[in-house]
């Protein structure tokens, strides 16, 4: 069964967590909070309106960088330059883009204003990391998470205004970088065309 929080910071075993990965409800998105939820394998993820849900998934979605797919096509674009990529240029700019996209099966966003507040104040500490793609100027894609500071990075949220333009970021970014592993949480389409796969939770938390 799941467990509801206090102000006491902590987080249950993750055993506890139901068949769908819910682990516990309320708490806060304290700095504190948050960075120990990410170094034991939790992630918040809830609707406006909701309170704070924690999540431990089992499987866990992740995305090994030796095992990056990336198509011909891809590599044709990325050879051409049709996009600047940069990193933690536009941090709120790119947060705020992922919580306007409208996605599949979601019918609002989870990117709440009371999680970007709280994001920003991870990304000031070096915590929250972001990649924004540029096309003629304009912010057309991009990708924020949390760099553990350990080999891996957690994976929040993308978006693309242009075709191509998130997996431009996403490609450069993990080419760029020596990670270990990619904390992609829960499964999609789109990441598992990029070579992303599921793994059991206790593997996840041992690279932890």
């Amino acid at each position: 069964m799941f467990h509801y929080l206090s102000d006491e910071l902590w987080f249950p075993d993750h055993e506890d967590a139901l068949a769908d990965g819910l682990l516990a409800v309320g708490g806060d998105l304290s700095v504190e909070r948050l960075i120990l939820a990410y170094k034991t394998g939790v992630f918040p993820w809830f609707s406006e309106g909701d309170p704070i849900l924690w999540w431990s998934p089992d499987p866990r979605f992740v995305l090994f960088p030796e095992k990056l797919k990336v198509s011909k096509s891809m590599r044709q674009v990325l050879r051409k330059d049709y996009f600047k990529v940069t990193e933690n240029k536009a941090f709120l700019e790119v947060m705020q883009s992922c919580s306007k996209i409208k996605r599949e099966g979601q019918e609002d966003t989870w990117i709440t204003q009371s999680m970007i507040d709280a994001y920003a104040q991870l990304h000031k500490l070096g915590y929250a990391k972001s990649v924004e793609v540029w096309q003629e100027g304009n912010l057309v894609g991009g990708l924020y998470g949390i760099d553990l500071g350990n080999g891996v990075f957690c994976g929040e949220s993308m978006f693309a205004k242009v075709s191509n333009a998130s997996k431009v970021g996403f490609i450069s970014f993990i080419q760029n970088h020596d990670y270990k592993l990619i904390d992609c949480q829960v499964h999609t389409n789109h990441l598992e065309s990029l070579g992303a796969e599921e793994i059991s939770r206790t593997d996840f938390l041992g690279y932890l």
